[in-house]
């Protein structure tokens, strides 16, 4: 869903990119900069159950997913090692803010079940983009499914937010648990992928 504002984002960039690019700021900068914001501070403000502080600072810095993509793009920089480290990033990222929500729950939330599934979410969340990254790896394609990361970040934030200000923390467990069946569906449907490809190889 999210990934279709893709080409509104980077209009939206393209002037802080060239901005930042003349100022000397490299792409990877930027990556290892919004990654370490994120991490630091879902770990640090979502266990304290500071859902709205959280939320509004790693949906800033999660713009810099999108502006070292058109930074590197407009330098000339494109190339395997800024997708690979945009992409082992990424699980930094995805992972702390999971984890963050998990430890609340585990601590003064007191809500075992929602912990738990933010923890099923934390590691669905880490064997979709393994599957993708198996399949290139034996020249296949394994891309696709209901529940992509861009996804799956969006639900969990604003369901986070909504919380924060008031919301019932059922609101959470649901999303939570929506997004757990939903990452789990689109490992299923990564592998079919890959079992058809493999299929049409044999033959």
């Amino acid at each position: 869903m999210l990934n279709r504002l893709r080409g509104a984002m980077t209009r939206i960039f393209t002037p802080v990119a060239d901005a930042l690019l003349k100022r000397g700021v490299s792409p990877d900068a930027v990556t290892i900069t919004g990654t370490v914001v994120v991490v630091v501070t879902a770990l640090w403000a979502f266990p304290q159950g500071w859902f709205v502080v959280g939320t509004l600072v790693i949906a800033l810095f999660a713009l810099t997913d999108s502006l070292d993509g058109v930074m590197a793009r407009r330098a000339g920089r494109s190339g395997p090692w800024g997708a690979f480290l945009d992409s082992t990033l990424d699980r930094f990222a995805d992972a702390a803010i999971f984890a963050g929500v998990a430890l609340y729950y585990f601590g003064d939330g007191d809500d075992r079940l929602t912990a738990v599934l933010a923890l099923t979410c934390l590691i669905l969340g880490s064997i979709v983009p393994y599957a993708r990254a198996r399949a290139e790896g034996l020249g296949m394609t394994a891309s696709g499914g209901i529940a992509e990361r861009a996804d799956r970040l969006f639900a969990v934030l604003i369901a986070a937010f909504l919380v924060g200000v008031g919301v019932p923390d059922v609101v959470l467990t649901v999303v939570l648990g929506l997004l757990a069946v939903a990452s789990a569906i689109t490992v299923v449907q990564r592998m079919a992928m890959v079992h058809r490809q493999a299929a049409a190889a044999a033959e």
